[in-house]
């Protein structure tokens, strides 16, 4: 019954605690106002912080489930080297043939030549493709894009020039609303191509496009209607058996490339090489920017509010001098003084922490809004947010709670 009576002694003094400090915020509300503005600033920039790790971390794996882990793609000219003068059109005919013909484990070898930003027209309807892509057939299963509906090109759609397209879901949507756009014809700049396939609706930022604007015309139409490079190609994407000796792969592939193109030892690859790791390193390395930059920006900004706080708690503490000299000429004991003032802290630092949280998402919404940043909002965000304000509380609060509970209760009532 004694521990019974203890544990009910205790919740009436914490409840009253709480309600003291509740009274104390109230009454000097402007100077609680500046401690919450303070620590929302950085609660704000914490949850911006986890919001785009989390965000990267999942625009990685959707980019790598994208790209296929049993895939490679080469892009003609070297990506590492921006020298003067490199050529970039270095991929050829012959490459491709040698690829299908002599690469150990490759399935699949797809060349793609592009062409950028072109005026789709239906009827009255037109819109502005970012990306008009000639490719072979196998364009869809080379790329692990399957078709909503409709049919890929074949090999004799490819070496007649066949005037037909394969048509991404954003310009679909834009020239057919939610009608189907397979059997339909459509002006591609001046060239009039019949829709055979709709590709399935992604949704990845791909670069300054989504990748889902975009167009596939047979490469042999795309070069000789457009008046494209005939003998270049701008990438070739290979598929492999075997995804785990990729390394093995990627080796064979260079290799491969090297001796096509007779470069001698020491000279640079004039070709670039992308896998599922590249992406993976990419990304990990542009996370790695992220967090660093703005994990100073959040620690400033949570700095600033906890010495916010600290600063205006001890301005505090000075001027409640004689209500905390009669509570204590009352009874209070030092730790109940002291308890009320931190309760004060985490309780301000509690509500900055809401604001920081709402300031955090319409902060995120915006970077959004303008493709600064891909944020993905979770309970880890409200987890972190609630951790970082108590500890703000607790250790900028503690030394004036301190202050405070050592006041001497004669001095204070002078």
């Amino acid at each position: 019954m004694t521990a019974f009576a203890a544990i009910a002694d205790g919740l009436r003094l914490g409840w009253r605690l709480i309600a003291m400090a509740r009274a104390a915020i109230w009454a000097y509300r402007l100077r609680s106002a500046f401690v919450v503005a303070g620590v929302a600033l950085g609660v704000a920039a914490l949850t911006i912080i986890v919001a785009s790790i989390d965000g990267a971390n999942r625009k990685a794996m959707e980019m790598v489930n994208m790209f296929g882990p049993d895939a490679a793609f080469v892009i003609g000219g070297n990506i590492e080297s921006r020298a003067v003068g490199m050529r970039y059109r270095t991929l050829t005919h012959a490459d491709v043939q040698r690829l299908r013909q002599s690469l150990p484990g490759a399935y699949l070898v797809v060349p793609m030549q592009g062409k950028g930003d072109v005026t789709v027209r239906h009827g009255t309807q037109k819109t502005q493709v970012a990306n008009l892509v000639g490719t072979t057939s196998g364009y869809a299963q080379v790329w692990n894009w399957p078709l909503a509906e409709g049919r890929d090109f074949s090999e004799d759609d490819v070496l007649r020039g066949a005037k037909v397209a394969l048509i991404g879901d954003a310009p679909a949507r834009v020239l057919f609303g939610e009608r189907s756009p397979v059997g339909q014809t459509v002006l591609v700049d001046q060239l009039p191509v019949q829709i055979i396939g709709r590709l399935a609706y992604r949704g990845v930022s791909g670069g300054a496009h989504n990748v889902d604007e975009r167009m596939i015309l047979p490469i042999t139409t795309l070069t000789q209607r457009f008046n494209l490079d005939r003998n270049y190609f701008r990438a070739i994407r290979v598929k492999f058996h075997a995804p785990e000796l990729m390394v093995s792969h990627v080796a064979n592939l260079k290799s491969l490339l090297r001796d096509s193109h007779r470069l001698q030892e020491g000279e640079k690859d004039d070709f670039s090489i992308i896998t599922a790791d590249e992406v993976l390193k990419f990304m990990a390395m542009f996370k790695g920017g992220l967090v660093v930059f703005l994990g100073l920006t959040a620690l400033v900004a949570m700095a600033a509010g906890g010495f916010v706080l600290a600063n205006l708690f001890y301005l505090s503490v000075q001027e409640r001098r004689m209500e905390i000299g009669l509570k204590k000429a009352l009874g209070a004991t030092d730790m109940a003084i002291m308890y009320q003032i931190l309760i004060e802290a985490v309780s301000l630092t509690l509500i900055g922490s809401g604001f920081g949280l709402v300031l955090g998402k319409l902060m995120g919404r915006l970077l959004e809004r303008l493709g600064i940043l891909e944020l993905m909002f979770s309970w880890k965000v409200f987890f972190f947010a609630a951790a970082a304000a108590i500890a703000i509380g607790l250790i900028f609060g503690l030394r004036p709670a301190r202050q405070a509970a050592r006041m001497s209760p004669i001095e204070a009532l002078k």
